[in-house]
């Protein structure tokens, strides 16, 4: 409790004063009483003659020292000092009688049991009612707690100014309560007008996968590891794709006596750029070996044409749905020749029924009826590939749009790849995706060339072969 010369508290510093009746209930002694046995923070006073006034909770027991047995005592010396200090802390804690605002010292004190303790004072005057300096009041905690407090404000002011990661405080209603600068560029508005809107309202894609994450962390607590959510991010020059790696702490009231979450800590960062690297570096292995594997089973065909139909099989997984082959009828076009009219001749096709190998076809050797501008007389004459797609298209219209170039109905998007060998132009391989699949972008074209590179050098062995049979 705190203690005064009053013979339990008083409300004000200096000489003692009669009691004052009140009514039934807690005076204003019993009330000060109360608000300094309740501070966290050790706190004594000293009236203008240097001698201890009040003594609260904290004080006992970071000193050890009772209320009873600091109040009325004058100074620290011989009790809470050294002898040797006592004269400079006295001197260095009256000082603040004439300072303006708040002094704030470091000293070594002294416990009961005879062990010293440094401590961090904030020390101020009291005035009396006339403006007098009445004394000094002096608050004062152990110098390794007030750096720990100390170094979390500003880690704190650090996470929301300077760090170069984002980080959220999300509150109960997952609500964004404070934004860093970081948090705020990433998503595309400032810090201020993100505050208290809901996250849908930020981003485009991903929130209901966030906010399940947060609503989990809220309940349960935080996860044992980082999480990496892609979300859509509105720009001005509209929706981003964005992958971030996110952690995910709960916070709680210190001042609970049973801990009650007031939100959500959550730092992220973006590593878009480091996902799409490693997507696109598996992507290359998975075709490099599918490349290796097509002509080690193309090897063993005896029939070249059955090898060209082998590297068409091994490029569809997980690049295209169908697959054509055409070559040119008549053999081929050498570079130079007059240009005129170029037909073509399906050679080979995946099964459009449904999943399966890919079939030789047009022993009959009847041309394929492509219309003028189509991709795959367009990949001929240009001797390169073509990419082409039905676009936005409505799904019936999609159809129609197939259907008038030769392809299977639920093909959108096409690649045509000139076959090429010995410096001829041999025909085009035609790779098609459904609605399901992105459309063809250049490194699939860059593939879809290697692929060709190989089915060439296969029909052009078949075609030497056919030749010399005929011989």
């Amino acid at each position: 409790m705190s203690a005064s010369r009053r013979g339990g508290t008083t409300d004000a510093l200096g000489p003692d004063e009669p009691e004052r009746a009140g009514p039934e209930g807690p005076d204003g002694a019993d009330l000060l009483a109360a608000l300094l046995d309740g501070m966290d923070a050790a706190l004594c006073a000293l009236d203008a003659d240097g001698v201890v006034t009040h003594w609260n909770r904290e004080a006992e027991r970071i000193l050890g020292w009772s209320a009873a047995e600091a109040v009325g005592r004058k100074g620290f010396a011989g009790w809470a000092v050294r002898p040797a200090d006592a004269d400079e802390v006295q001197r260095r804690l009256m000082s603040a009688m004439d300072a303006h605002g708040r002094q704030v010292h470091e000293f070594a004190l002294l416990t009961k049991d005879g062990g010293r303790v440094l401590v961090r004072t904030q020390s101020a005057a009291v005035r009396g009612p006339g403006g007098d300096s009445a004394g000094v009041y002096c608050a004062f905690s152990e110098v390794h707690a007030q750096i720990d407090l100390e170094r979390s404000i500003a880690l704190s002011e650090a996470l929301f100014a300077d760090a170069s990661w984002g980080v959220v405080l999300i509150d109960a209603d997952l609500r964004p309560a404070v934004v860093n600068a970081h948090a705020a560029r990433a998503l595309g508005i400032g810090r201020s007008s993100a505050l208290g809107r809901p996250l849908g309202d930020l981003l485009a894609h991903g929130v209901e996968e966030l906010e399940s994450a947060l609503t989990h962390v809220l309940a349960e607590g935080a996860p044992p590891a980082l999480a990496e959510f892609w979300v859509g991010v509105r720009t001005a020059d509209g929706e981003q794709r964005r992958c971030w790696r996110c952690g995910f702490v709960r916070l709680a009231s210190p001042l609970a006596e049973e801990p009650v979450p007031l939100g959500v800590g959550w730092v992220f960062e973006d590593v878009t750029e480091a996902k799409q690297n490693e997507q696109e570096a598996a992507l290359l292995r998975f075709r490099s070996n599918q490349l290796h594997r097509a002509a080690r089973a193309a090897a063993e065909c005896e029939d070249p044409a059955e090898a060209a139909t082998v590297h068409l099989d091994f490029a569809l997984a997980g690049f295209a749905d169908h697959a054509v082959i055409d070559r040119i009828a008549g053999g081929c076009l050498t570079d130079g020749e007059p240009a005129g009219p170029v037909r073509l001749v399906r050679v080979a096709a995946t099964p459009s029924g449904g999943p399966g190998p890919s079939l030789l076809t047009g022993r009959a050797g009847l041309p394929v009826r492509y219309g003028p501008g189509h991709p795959a007389l367009q990949c001929v004459e240009r001797a390169g590939s073509v990419r082409a797609g039905s676009g936005s298209a409505a799904p019936e219209q999609a159809r129609e749009w197939a259907t008038a170039r030769r392809w299977p109905p639920d093909a959108v998007h096409a690649l045509c790849a000139v076959l090429r060998s010995r410096g001829r132009t041999l025909g085009v391989v035609t790779f098609l995706r459904g609605a399901g699949r992105a459309q063809f972008e250049r490194a699939d074209a860059a593939y879809a060339e290697d692929v060709a590179v190989r089915i060439a050098t296969a029909l052009d062995l078949a075609g030497a072969l056919e030749g010399g049979e005929r011989d």
